[in-house]
C-alpha cells in the first residue's frame, strides 16, 4: 500500500471513529430526554384492542405510541435544582418518585379515562400506560427535604441542594 493510501485509510478510520463516538454521545444524552411508555394490560372483553396491525380507522380503540416525552424543565438556582414534568390529565396519586444519587426517576401509569360512544379513533397522539423518566441532576441534593406537587398538568420536584453543593462567598484578605 502507498503512503497516499495509508495517510487516506488512516484518515477515513480517524473520522469514522470519531463519528461513532458522536452518535453514541447524542444516543446517552437522547435517552434520558425520551419516556418510555408500555401499554398496560388489558383485563376486561370490553377494553379497547390495541394490538391489530390494521389502519388506525380499523382498531377498537386508539393506536398508541410507545415513545413520548414527558417534557421536564431543570432549573438550578443557588440553593435548590427544581424539575419541572409536563404529565396533563394525570392525578398525582399516579406518580411515583425516587432519587438515586444524582438521578431523579419518576414513574407511574398513565390511563385512557374517556370513552366513545359514537365515531371511531382516527388519531391519537398521547401515550397511554406506565412510563418511566430518569433526569440527570446538576448538583447534590438533600433527598430527605425533597418536596413533590402536582397542579395544572404539572409536576413540580424542589430538591434543596446538599451543603457542599451551594455556592460560598470566599473573602478576600489583604497579604
Amino acid at each position: 500500500m502507498t503512503k497516499l493510501a495509508e495517510q487516506i485509510k488512516q484518515g477515513a478510520d480517524q473520522a469514522w471513529e470519531s463519528l461513532s463516538d458522536g452518535w453514541r454521545e447524542i444516543s446517552t444524552r437522547a435517552s434520558g430526554a425520551l419516556t418510555r411508555f408500555w401499554p398496560a394490560v388489558q383485563s376486561t372483553e370490553n377494553a379497547p384492542d390495541n394490538t391489530s396491525g390494521g389502519h388506525p380507522s380499523q382498531t377498537k380503540g386508539p393506536r398508541m405510541t410507545g415513545w413520548a416525552f414527558l417534557a421536564a424543565d431543570v432549573i438550578e438556582s443557588a440553593d435548590a435544582v427544581t424539575v419541572r414534568i409536563e404529565a396533563p390529565g394525570m392525578q398525582r396519586e399516579d406518580f411515583n418518585v425516587a432519587l438515586h444519587g444524582d438521578v431523579l426517576t419518576v414513574w407511574g401509569e398513565k390511563r385512557i379515562d374517556r370513552e366513545v360512544s359514537e365515531g371511531q379513533w382516527r388519531v391519537v397522539q398521547s401515550a397511554y400506560g406506565n412510563f418511566r423518566r430518569n433526569v440527570e441532576l446538576p448538583a447534590a441534593v438533600k433527598a430527605d427535604q425533597t418536596k413533590a406537587t402536582y397542579r395544572d398538568g404539572v409536576l413540580r420536584i424542589e430538591l434543596p441542594k446538599s451543603d457542599e453543593a451551594r455556592p460560598r462567598r470566599i473573602a478576600v484578605n489583604t497579604a
